[in-house]
């Protein structure tokens, strides 16, 4: 169900964010786009500042959406759980890993909707790219609870830590530079990927 509701979130911000920036609501996919050069520098700054306050404005959205149920839940990492990751395993090589290969399978995925060749950039290109965050979570959601976006869990995370939640218990700040870092990388070796296998096979497709 998470999956589900995070996809189709995903592909209805991007119909609505899509005029203003191309949908850039990750920051992952901001600076792996700027990696290849697809975007331009400048923007970069104006846009991560977009999406960290977007998220921390929603993670405040979601505390009161719950805030009835803050007080007789018990756990405490259940409650941190709303806000931010929390892995299965805490195995930081693992889990680092885990963040990486999702999140550049999110750029090879979004590069490929976005290809104009394949004549999906039109209007299901939103819709498609909810179906393939939706896929990335229910194949590689397990193990960390897949961030792949820096923003979906930094700015929730500082939520967590700043707003009256009744036991909430830590924030778990040890581990909160892999979801940042991970998708981070993920995103710069995806983009990239992708890049150098399209100008690789496109002189062949175009003959």
């Amino acid at each position: 169900m998470i999956a589900a509701g995070w996809g189709f979130a995903v592909a209805v911000g991007v119909y609505v964010a899509g005029w203003a920036s191309g949908a850039h609501i990750n920051p992952a996919v901001t600076i792996g786009m700027a990696a290849i050069g697809e975007l331009a520098p400048e923007k970069i700054p104006v846009y991560l500042a977009g999406q960290f306050l977007g998220a921390l404005v929603g993670a405040a959205v979601v505390w009161l959406a719950y805030l009835a149920h803050w007080a007789p839940t018990g756990d405490a990492v259940a409650k941190r759980g709303v806000f931010c990751t929390v892995p299965a395993i805490r195995h930081t090589p693992s889990n680092l890993i885990c963040e990486i290969i999702g999140t550049a399978v999110l750029l090879i995925g979004v590069l490929g909707i976005n290809n104009t060749n394949n004549g999906l950039a039109g209007g299901i290109g939103p819709y498609a790219v909810g179906i393939l965050v939706f896929s990335i979570g229910l194949s590689l959601g397990g193990p960390t609870g897949y961030a792949i976006n820096p923003a979906r869990d930094l700015s929730p995370r500082l939520a967590h830590a700043l707003l009256p939640i009744p036991g909430k218990g830590g924030s778990d700040w040890s581990y909160a530079w892999i979801p940042v870092v991970g998708p981070i990388v993920g995103a710069v070796i995806g983009a990239v990927a992708y890049q150098v296998l399209f100008d690789g096979l496109s002189p062949l497709v175009s003959r």
